[in-house]
């Protein structure tokens, strides 16, 4: 048996399965994000500590206190029907959200693509986004 036979999907399509994500506190900017998405933090994995998409990616929170974090891009595709909690749930984390990945539009939100969006920092720095509607690539 080939190694495509045992895992057919392996040939059609490539997904993410997890990505790591470094923290200065993995527990605060896990239960960070897991809070404004209204998900779950799942048990410590060895030194990460998992918050499941629920589309069979999970991220991998990595505590890393001897460097500085370098800020990274995080974008969700969500609910429309959650959006605006999840709004809700930035303003009540006294968290700003903003239009632009410039985060030169203070709470503001994006109509992209025909659907709503908007940017926010988490503990560490990192650019994480909300939206609707998925881009629209040429």
């Amino acid at each position: 048996m080939t190694h495509d036979q045992q895992h057919p999907q392996s040939s059609a399509t490539v997904q993410l399965n997890h990505t790591a994500v470094f923290a200065t506190d993995r527990r605060r900017s896990a239960e960070f994000i897991a809070t404004i998405l209204g998900l779950e933090v799942a048990p410590p994995f060895g030194p990460f500590l998992p918050v499941d998409l629920g589309n069979g990616v999970t991220l991998d929170y990595y505590e890393m206190t001897d460097e500085p974090i370098q800020s990274q891009h995080y974008a969700f595709l969500v609910p429309e029907e959650r959006f605006d909690t999840m709004i809700d749930r930035l303003e009540a984390a006294g968290t700003t959200y903003y239009a632009d990945p410039s985060h030169t539009e203070p709470g503001r939100v994006n109509t992209l693509f025909g659907g709503r969006g908007a940017y926010f920092d988490d503990p560490d720095g990192h650019n994480m986004e909300i939206m609707t509607t998925p881009y629209i690539r040429p």
